[in-house]
Formats: C-alpha cells, structure tokens, sequence
C-alpha cells in the first residue's frame, strides 16, 4: 500500500507524495517526475511507479507545487523550480533511509530529471519518457495567451479541467532552459524512451536528446503508444523496460 508522504519545496511550500513500496527486499529506490500540469496520480505517473514498485524497485511520485494535494500556487513555480524540486524530493527519500538511484521522468518530467540528476550525486539513472528536447516546447499549451502574459504579466490558464495562472517568469523560465548542456554533461546512465506515434511532443525530440547525450545511453521505442500511455498496459510495458535497464545502476 502507498504511503503518503510530503516534504518542503525549495521555495517553502509543502508537496504531497506517494511512496509505493517495492515487494518484497527492495533493488533500489526512484523518484518519479510527472508531466506539465498532470500530478502523481496521473496514469503514467501511477501506472509506472506501481510497476516499478512490483518489480522491487520502490518508487516516490508527488505534485508539483499547487497541484493535487499539494500546497503553493502552481503560478509561483518553472521549470527550474520544478527541477529543484525534483532534487529536493531525492534529498528526502535519502534523509529517511532510501538511497535513490534512479530517476524517471514523463513528458516535460523527462526534461526536468534529466537537469535535476546533475544536483543530486548519488543518482545513478536517469528515464525519460516522451520528454522534450526543448523545455519551451510546452508553449504549445497556451500559444494563444503568451502577448498577453508578456505584457500583463499574468493570464487565467485553463488545462485538463485545472484553472491556474500562468506568469511571465514561467515563459521567461522555459525559454531560458538549456537542455542540450545539460544532456552533454549528464555523467549518468540514460534511457531515452519514445513512441513514434506520440502526436504531443514528436519523436523528433528522442533522437535529438539521444544525440547530445554520451554513453552509457540507450533508446527504446514505445511503439504504438500516445504520449499519455493511456492505452491498454503502455505504462507498464514502459516499467518493465527500466526495471531491467536499470538493473546495473540500483546496486
């Protein structure tokens, strides 16, 4: 069973965590990063942990700041507030005995864990999962409201049922993200994870990511799959295949 779990932002805030437990004697530990505004109960979110978790590999998955059940104004925060947080969610796992070795990212998460690995030491691995090449690739989701963000300074921003508010700094944020550096001086394992069939962040960004990356790197494609992994057993096919990758790095 889950355990709920919730630790400090790196700006102050509260954020609200799942821990599923492995089964049996644990391979190691993750730390699991959602997508732009998705949160840990999303079924990519849910659905990989859960199977990581079956396979021995317990995993933490939380909400970002202001969403699901945790506090703060998703507003407040970017991409690099969510990449500090991803680093702040590996230092408690360590701070209660679960050494995490292992991160995994869906869609702008898979962006965000591969920036966060260089400020955590002992992390080992690193998934990404439908993720972006380039952060600002969300701009997408509100295109029709950036003039308007960038000269009120704020707009009401309405996805997946959630209204929130999206800042000027959050723009000015994305833009600034260099993944490329931060790909070419990842000194982690990655696997670069990505379905030809992914209408939402094309399979463009996985060659790009697995080009600017050095060894050990690996790629496998999650054919027929939507960038979601709502279909049937997508998101755990997508956890059987780190589970065995990163078999090496949990040691």
């Amino acid at each position: 069973m889950a355990e709920r779990v919730s630790f400090r932002s790196s700006s102050g805030p509260r954020l609200a965590g799942l821990i599923d437990p492995p089964e049996g004697a644990p391979r190691g530990w993750g730390v699991f990063a959602h997508g732009f505004t998705l949160g840990k109960d999303s079924p990519a979110a849910s659905r990989i942990c859960k199977q990581l978790a079956s396979e021995g590999i317990g995993m933490l998955r939380f909400d970002n700041l202001g969403l699901g059940d945790s506090e703060g104004d998703w507003g407040d925060g970017s991409f690099s507030h969510k990449v500090e947080d991803t680093a702040e969610a590996v230092r408690f796992m360590e701070g209660t005995g679960r050494p995490v070795r292992l991160l995994v990212g869906h869609s702008f998460g898979g962006s965000a864990v591969i920036a966060a690995a260089h400020l955590v030491e002992d992390v080992r691995a690193v998934a990404s999962i439908g993720a972006p090449y380039e952060p600002a690739h969300v701009e997408h989701n509100y295109d029709a409201l950036v003039g308007r963000i960038l000269s009120d300074g704020e707009a009401p921003f309405l996805i997946g049922g959630k209204a929130l508010t999206l800042r000027r700094h959050f723009i000015e944020d994305v833009r600034a993200a260099d993944l490329r550096e931060r790909i070419h001086r990842l000194r982690r394992a990655l696997l670069v994870m990505h379905a030809p069939t992914d209408n939402t962040v094309g399979i463009a960004n996985a060659s790009q990511i697995f080009r600017a990356a050095r060894h050990p790197r690996s790629f496998v494609s999650l054919e027929g799959a939507d960038h979601l992994l709502t279909g049937s057993n997508q998101a755990q096919r997508a956890g059987r295949i780190i589970s065995a990758w990163a078999d090496p790095y949990l040691e």
